[in-house]
């Protein structure tokens, strides 16, 4: 391999393509004998015309045609290798970022290709490092043989990654990498030079019974040790909704929080009498939030799941809308913390009784009872840490089976914090993949190809680290 520093403007350090030929008196194989033998050309970040950006998607690299045998000695050969080998690299993640595999790509390489993770190689990643492989250990043997053009080592780009995301038989079926940009894209904040971050930028717009906006600063709650935003709980219950399952469609309605909450924020000690307005709670005070509820589940469906979260932490209601009888999830507590827990759960009861009344179904208690419903605990294993709460809960709306809770009790295998750390990134391209999603085709598009913001060669060396600053989305 060799460096040499051409004079740029930029004054940059350039590897510039070089050849190694054998005199015509060393080539001495025949036709009969012959392989197809590529020219190796490294390059570095010299200056070049720049190409469009459907150029660079559209691009699939490959090694030229060799002239003449290349014959680079044995330490040449080492060099390449390690250089095929540290393009697969992955840098430790940041701490602050969840326990799973990103899969990064390098600016400095023009095609968008998935690297390799820290438990496996992707198939395209795979292959190249085992032609680049073959490659050297024919550079480096005495054999010489053929002078044919070089196979194509294919890398699949971000746009046929989203080509095939976006055929009809693969629609459901999103490959980890995207999901891991699509995490990384919808979910970090970018600041510019004023320090004005784009938290208010919308992205998502869920078509249900309304349209539900969902902008950044939403989806960034789901960083790793994040309290999350209502709204993503709420997108959630509404994407579970229009699950074609018998679970969501016949037998379990969950509740967009949206509701509750304003009424807990009217009513934060949980007073029927809102120190704010003076008055009781009504449905329709909430006009606003109305339209995202179904009336016609919400009064019909055996039971109703409704996700609560007061003061930064989130627990589950259980409505059995046929016994007229309710339980408390809670991933922190096996019974009410307070006093004023106890008040808040009374509330929040006498909420969903009016809210099924509204709906047209029968009220969970008569009268004045209403405003004095219980809620008994279930003993449950849930979070180890403090800002895992929504998590559970989002995933209590998918796999809890009411029937299964016996004498306050309910048994089952809990996470490991790594998998409660991922759900983070499935919940991000669950949202942002629906095709709920009005913004789905931008969502699939800008998050297929994510780039590293300082592409240098220095991304070559395997003791380079990087963490979530240097990500730039785009």
């Amino acid at each position: 391999m060799m460096v040499v520093r051409e004079q740029t403007t930029s004054e940059a350090l350039a590897i510039v393509p070089i050849q190694f030929f054998v005199p015509p008196s060393q080539q001495t194989t025949t036709d009969a004998d012959s392989e197809p033998t590529p020219m190796l050309q490294i390059e570095g970040a010299r200056e070049t015309t720049p190409e469009t950006p459907k150029q660079l998607q559209e691009t699939t690299p490959k090694l030229p045609p060799a002239p003449t045998k290349i014959h680079p000695d044995a330490e040449d050969a080492a060099a390449l290798l390690m250089m095929a080998r540290t393009a697969a690299y992955v840098p430790k993640t940041d701490p602050g970022m969840p326990s799973f595999s990103l899969g990064l790509t390098d600016s400095s390489q023009e095609g968008a290709s998935t690297q390799e993770t820290e438990r496996e190689k992707s198939p395209e990643t795979a292959t190249m490092l085992e032609q680049l492989d073959s490659l050297v250990q024919k550079l480096a043997s005495s054999a010489s043989k053929g002078k044919d053009e070089s196979p194509q080592i294919r890398r699949e780009t971000g746009g046929e990654s989203s080509a095939k995301f976006e055929t009809p038989g693969g629609i459901n079926q999103i490959p980890d990498d995207m999901k891991q940009k699509c995490y990384i894209w919808g979910t970090r904040l970018k600041e510019d030079a004023k320090g004005d971050t784009d938290e208010y930028e919308e992205m998502c717009t869920l078509i249900g019974q309304g349209e539900y906006i969902l902008i950044r600063m939403h989806l960034a709650s789901l960083q790793a040790k994040s309290d999350i935003e209502s709204q993503i709980v709420s997108a959630i219950c509404l994407i579970l909704n229009q699950k074609n399952e018998k679970r969501f469609q016949e037998q379990i309605y969950c509740l967009p929080p949206d509701i509750v909450s304003m009424a807990l924020s009217d009513h934060p000690r949980g007073e029927f009498i809102s120190p704010k307005t003076n008055k009781e709670f009504r449905v329709e005070a909430y006009s606003s939030f109305i339209e995202f509820i179904d009336r016609k589940k919400l009064s019909s469906h055996p039971y109703i799941f409704a996700p609560v979260c007061h003061s930064g932490h989130w627990w589950l209601w259980l409505i059995n809308t046929r016994t007229r009888k309710c339980q408390i999830l809670d991933p922190l507590h096996k019974k009410a913390p307070s006093d004023e827990r106890k008040d808040i759960n009374k509330f929040t009861g006498y909420v969903f009784s009016r809210l099924i009344t509204y709906a047209g179904g029968k009220p969970l208690e008569k009268g004045e009872k209403e405003k004095e419903i219980k809620a008994p605990y279930v003993k449950i294993s849930g979070q180890k840490t403090s800002y895992d709460c929504a998590i559970y809960v989002m995933k209590w709306l998918e796999l809890i089976e009411p029937e299964n809770i016996k004498k306050g009790k309910y048994e089952w295998d809990n996470w490991t914090q790594e998998e409660v750390d991922h759900y983070r990134v499935e919940y991000a391209s669950r949202i942002l993949f629906s095709e709920m999603n009005t913004q789905r085709d931008r969502a699939i598009r800008e998050s297929s190809v994510i780039r590293l913001s300082k592409p240098s060669s220095v991304l070559l060396s395997p003791f380079c680290q990087i963490n979530s600053a240097d990500i730039e989305t785009g």
